[in-house]
């Protein structure tokens, strides 16, 4: 599963898409991560200014990890039409 996230909004649709295919709530994930249903709700609706510490907790939760690159010139969306 690689995604672009660019966004705040980006983010927390991978996040949603990520927990949603290991068929996990909102809640569920939140107790693996020891996080807050609503922090994760927020966070997946780009309306929090989650800590980066949060953001760790959660992707260790779904087994994901971050990879920083230098940035694409191809935009998200872009690579939806491919596949």
């Amino acid at each position: 599963m690689d995604q672009i996230a660019r966004t705040t909004k980006d983010f927390g649709n991978v996040l949603r898409q990520a927990r949603k295919a290991q068929n996990l709530t909102q809640a569920e994930l939140g107790s693996r991560a020891g996080i807050w249903q609503r922090t994760i709700s927020n966070i997946e609706t780009s309306a929090s200014g989650a800590k980066v510490d949060t953001i760790f907790d959660l992707l260790a939760a779904l087994n994901l990890e971050l990879h920083i690159v230098p940035r694409s010139k191809i935009k998200p969306a872009d690579l939806e039409d491919i596949f």
